[in-house]
C-alpha cells in the first residue's frame, strides 16, 4: 500500500468516527476516562497517569466503534514508559529501519505505524515500510532468503519460519534488556522456550498467541423454533452447541433452507473458507477439522511420521476431514453461494461478524472484534470454545480407528512476533534501535490494548486473562469469561495439537492449498485422491529440503 493511499484511509476513518460518534459520544468517552486515577483532559494525558493499563482500554472504548489511527498513537505514547526509562530523547537521530509486515484487514502494519509514531518522535529514528497481504507474506519472505536479499531490519514473523529465518543464521538474538523490559515471564507456557530460540538463542518478541477457537451464534440454539424443528429432522440428540465435527456437519445440513433469527436472511452452519489458498495460512482451517482425527493424545505427531517425515495427511483421519468438507458441498443450501471463492477473511469478517452463519473457526481476532468493530452485529449473540472433538481418534501407530472422543484444539500458527535480522549486527545504534521499536510494540501493557481491539493479535500473557480490566473497559463478564477461556483451554489443553518449526513449513501448507483446491473442484475423484496427491507433493518437498535434516529437526520440534 502506497502511503499517500494510507494517509486517505486514516483521514477517512476520522472523518466517519466525527460523523459516527458526534459530540455527544465523545463527551461520554471523556467522561467515562476523566474518572480514572490520574487523568487529565488534553496533551498532558500521556505524561501523568495513575494506570496505564486501565486508561488505553478506554481508547476509544468498548462499543465506541473501531479505534482510529489517532487511537493508535494515543496508545502508543502512553506505553513509551520502558523506552523513556532506558534511552534518551533524540538517542536514535539518523537512524532509519526498515519493518515488513502485513496490511491484512487494515491491521497489524497499520496499527504498528500508530504505536511507533511517538517512539520515532521521541527517540529520533526513522522506520519505512514493507506492507504484505497475508496470501503474498510466504513467497516475500521466501524470495528474500533464497535469493539472499533480506531488505528489512525488523519483521513481524510468526514462529513456523524460525527454521527458515533462524535456522539459516538471519535473525539478530535479543539482548537481554529486551527480555527484561518486556516481561517475557508473563507469556503463556507454551509460547516460552522452545518458541522463539534457536540453538539456546532467543530471537523473538512475542506480540500474539494463535490459536484457532470455535465462534458460534448463541441465538441459533436458543432458538426454540430451531430446537423444534431439529426434534423432529434431528439425529434425537439436543439441540446444543456442537461439541464435535460430527455434529457440525449434521447442524449444517439440518440449517440449510431456514431463516436466520438475526437478520431474517437463509441461514448456513459452519463456514468452510473453500477458498483455502491463502499463502499457506487457509490450510489451518482444514487442519482445524482433522486435528481431533489425527492427533491421538499418546502420539505428539500428526503432520509427518517421525522417524522417516512420512506425510500422515493421507491417512484417514486427514482423509475423514476432506470427505466432511466435500459432504457439505454437496448440500444445497449448506454453503453460502460462491463459497469457493471465500477466503479466510471473508468467512470471518463479511460473513460471520456480517450476521451469515452458525459458526467458524478462526483466530482470536474474531472475539475482539464482535464488540469493537463498527462492522460487527453478532457482539451480542456469540459464544465460543475450543474447536471441537470427535467421537473417534486415528491411531497411527496401530493403523486402526480408536473408537473413543478426541479433543486436539489447534495452535495454529504459535502467534505472530517481532524479530530483528543480521542486518542491523555490525552496527550498535541501529541494533539498539531496531531491538527498541520491538520490545515497545511486544510491551506488557500495549499487548493488553491489542488483546481487547482489532489489532489481528489475541491474549498471549497470563496477564491477559484478568476478568476484571476486561470489564473495567467495557466487556460484560459473561463475554470476557467465554472468549478467554476459549484461548486458555486450547493454549493449555493436553493434547493440543502444535505445528513444527521446520524449515519449509509453509511450503508443505501451500502446496497442499493448491491440491485441496484442486480436489474440491472436482480434479481428482475423491477425498483419498486429493490426500495421496497432497502427500506425493509434501515427499517431493522433503527430499529437495533434505531428509535427514528433516527429520532431526521434526524430531526435535516435538521433543523427541
Amino acid at each position: 500500500m502506497k502511503v499517500e493511499h494510507y494517509r486517505r484511509l486514516m483521514a477517512m476513518q476520522m472523518n466517519r468516527r466525527r460523523m459516527l460518534k458526534g459530540a455527544a459520544s465523545l463527551g461520554a468517552v471523556a467522561a467515562a476516562t476523566s474518572a480514572l486515577p490520574g487523568f487529565r483532559a488534553g496533551p498532558a494525558f500521556a505524561d501523568n497517569h495513575g494506570n496505564v493499563r486501565a486508561e488505553i482500554l478506554q481508547i476509544p472504548g468498548v462499543g465506541q466503534g473501531s479505534p482510529t489511527d489517532a487511537d493508535w498513537q494515543r496508545v502508543g505514547e502512553m506505553c513509551l514508559g520502558a523506552t523513556k526509562a532506558r534511552f534518551a530523547e533524540g538517542e536514535f537521530e539518523g537512524v532509519e529501519l526498515t519493518f515488513m509486515g502485513l496490511n491484512n484487514q487494515n491491521l497489524h502494519n497499520f496499527l504498528f505505524r500508530g504505536f511507533l509514531r511517538p517512539w520515532e518522535e521521541y527517540t529520533g529514528a526513522k522506520i519505512n515500510w514493507i506492507d504484505l497481504a497475508q496470501a503474498d507474506y510466504n513467497a516475500r519472505l521466501q524470495q528474500s532468503i533464497a535469493t539472499g536479499t533480506v531488505d528489512f531490519d525488523i519483521m513481524e514473523m510468526g514462529a513456523p519460519f524460525e527454521g527458515d529465518t533462524a535456522g539459516r543464521g538471519l535473525l539478530d538474538p535479543m539482548p537481554d534488556w529486551v527480555a527484561e523490559d518486556i516481561d517475557m515471564a508473563d507469556y503463556v507456557d507454551y509460547l516460552k522456550e522452545p518458541v522463539g530460540t534457536w540453538d539456546g538463542q532467543t530471537y523473538r518478541v512475542s506480540i500474539d498467541g494463535d490459536c484457532h477457537t470455535f465462534a458460534y451464534r448463541k441465538d441459533y440454539y436458543e432458538n426454540e423454533e430451531f430446537a423444534a424443528a431439529w426434534g423432529e429432522e434431528g439425529d434425537g440428540s439436543a439441540w446444543e452447541v456442537p461439541t464435535t465435527w460430527e455434529m457440525v456437519n449434521a447442524h449444517s445440513r439440518f440449517l440449510a433452507g431456514k431463516t436466520d433469527p438475526l437478520t431474517g436472511l437463509p441461514t448456513y452452519g459452519f463456514l468452510d473458507p473453500l477458498k483455502y489458498t491463502w499463502g499457506g495460512f487457509g490450510f489451518y482451517f482444514l487442519a482445524d477439522r482433522a486435528a481431533s482425527y489425527a492427533k491421538h493424545p499418546d502420539d505428539p505427531a500428526w503432520l509427518f511420521d517421525p522417524e522417516n517425515m512420512t506425510p500422515r495427511v493421507n491417512n484417514p483421519a486427514w482423509v475423514q476431514a476432506i470427505q466432511d468438507v466435500m459432504d457439505l458441498m454437496g448440500v444445497d443450501g449448506a454453503y453460502p453461494p460462491d463459497q469457493l471463492n471465500a477466503d479466510p477473511n471473508t468467512t470471518a469478517f463479511q460473513q460471520f461478524l456480517a450476521g451469515t452463519g452458525a459458526a467458524l473457526t478462526w483466530w482470536g481476532d474474531v472475539g475482539s472484534n464482535a464488540r469493537t468493530s463498527d462492522t460487527s452485529v453478532v457482539g451480542d449473540v456469540i459464544g465460543f470454545s475450543i474447536n471441537p472433538g470427535a467421537t473417534r481418534v486415528y491411531n497411527s501407530q496401530s493403523g486402526a480407528w480408536e473408537e473413543t472422543a478426541n479433543e486436539a484444539p489447534n495452535n495454529a500458527y504459535i502467534g505472530w512476533g517481532v524479530y530483528v535480522t543480521n542486518r542491523v549486527g555490525d552496527d550498535d545504534k541501529r541494533r539498539q534501535a531496531a531491538w527498541s521499536a520491538a520490545a515497545h510494540l511486544g510491551g506488557r501493557d500495549l499487548s493488553l490494548w491489542c488483546s481487547a481491539y482489532p489489532s489481528g493479535f489475541q491474549p498471549y500473557r497470563n496477564s491477559h486473562f484478568d476478568y476484571a480490566e476486561w470489564e473495567a473497559a467495557g466487556y460484560d463478564r459473561d463475554f470476557v469469561e467465554d472468549y478467554l477461556s476459549s484461548n486458555a483451554d486450547s493454549y493449555n489443553h493436553p493434547n493440543a495439537a502444535i505445528e513444527p518449526r521446520i524449515p519449509g513449513i509453509f511450503q508443505y501448507y501451500s502446496i497442499a492449498e493448491d491440491e485441496l483446491v484442486r480436489g474440491l473442484a472436482g480434479e481428482y475423484g475423491s477425498a483419498q485422491e486429493t490426500a495421496d496427491a497432497i502427500a506425493a507433493a509434501w515427499e517431493g518437498i522433503t527430499d529437495q529440503i533434505g531428509r535427514d535434516s528433516q527429520v532431526a529437526l521434526y524430531r526435535a520440534s516435538l521433543g523427541l
